[in-house]
């Protein structure tokens, strides 16, 4: 189950204006289980709330996971790392597996 949190910026959300953020969402859920299906995982998944906590909370409650996979931006461009949210993840009581994709520095390598 992949879930992709709709992020969406304080203002946006004080401002109720979430339809860019779940349409970027969108984008990020269709390229990662288009990857995923080319590597024959059978994946499905789902739009999260922008709290990439409540997100999780949320997708567990339908989908009996056995261990979280976070992918997160390097340090220093993270906002999810600066909230602790691999670490608030642990609350579940799953194994975590933190991934860190720069995809800066993949782009400029191809």
């Amino acid at each position: 189950m992949v879930v992709c949190p709709a992020l969406v910026g304080r203002i946006r959300h004080w401002l109720s204006d979430v339809d860019r953020a779940r349409e970027q969402a969108t984008d990020r859920l269709i390229v990662s289980l288009a990857a995923l299906t080319a590597d024959g995982v059978r994946a499905s998944g789902q739009i999260g709330d922008s709290d990439p906590v409540q997100a999780i909370e949320d997708a567990l409650r339908t989908f009996p996971a056995d261990e979280l996979v976070i992918s997160t931006h390097p340090p220093g461009r993270s906002n999810w790392l600066e909230k602790n949210v691999v670490e608030a993840s642990e609350v579940f009581g799953l194994p975590v597996t933190h991934v860190v994709v720069d995809l800066s520095r993949r782009q400029a390598a191809v």
